[in-house]
């Protein structure tokens, strides 16, 4: 009942709560980005969703607008001279995902799942067809960040993304939603060029 009904119902109080909170920091992000980097302060990119459908994931941008696009961060010669300074903290704590709440709204995303994989990620694609984890929608947040991130090889996180099919329900949700608040507060895991997150622009 829950996979059927529940966590939709789940995602949009969620989401639309997290809408209205947030929208200060939302407006601050992009105040922040337009001074110091000309381009809009969002951008999209073509992901992959459930059942292997792509859609247009949107983040705050946090590179620069000569950033080579739909190439992952770790693939980047010398990523660090691509991220604006304001891109830096952002994505230290997670403030990049905010405008992702849309694509939860829309239905694209659940707020807990497989985090979406770049439409041209064929590894981590095939990967996740191993345990169905393509068969869900992706997430905000999933097991595989709260276990590593961006530090995760490409098997270990799919194997992680498995592990969430089969616990998936209400209490693993919640329980993955606390502790990804803890993860963000203290930004473990995250390495600008490691092997996991595959965010370009991001």
């Amino acid at each position: 009942m829950y996979k059927l009904f529940g966590k939709r119902l789940l995602d949009v109080v969620l989401s639309l709560f997290a809408l209205v909170i947030l929208s200060p920091v939302m407006i601050a992000c992009i105040l922040i980005i337009k001074r110091e980097d000309r381009g809009p302060a969002f951008f999209r990119q073509k992901r992959i969703g459930i059942h292997k459908r792509t859609f247009s994931m949107y983040k705050f941008r946090s590179m620069k607008m000569d950033t080579p696009h739909d190439i992952p961060t770790h693939l980047l010669a010398d990523p660090e001279k691509y991220i604006l300074r304001c891109g830096k903290w952002m994505r230290r704590y997670s403030l990049d995902e905010l405008p992702q709440i849309l694509n939860i709204i829309k239905g694209d995303m659940s707020i807990v799942g497989p985090r979406p994989a770049l439409w041209n990620q064929y590894d981590l694609i095939a990967e996740r067809d191993k345990y169905g984890a393509n068969d869900i929608r992706p997430g905000l947040t999933g097991w595989a960040q709260i276990n590593g991130r961006d530090e995760l090889e490409i098997p270990e996180k799919a194997r992680f993304d498995g592990e969430y099919v089969r616990r998936e329900g209400f209490a693993f949700d919640v329980m993955c939603i606390w502790r990804t608040a803890f993860k963000a507060a203290g930004h473990e895991g995250v390495v600008e060029g490691g092997t996991g997150a595959g965010n370009c622009n991001a």
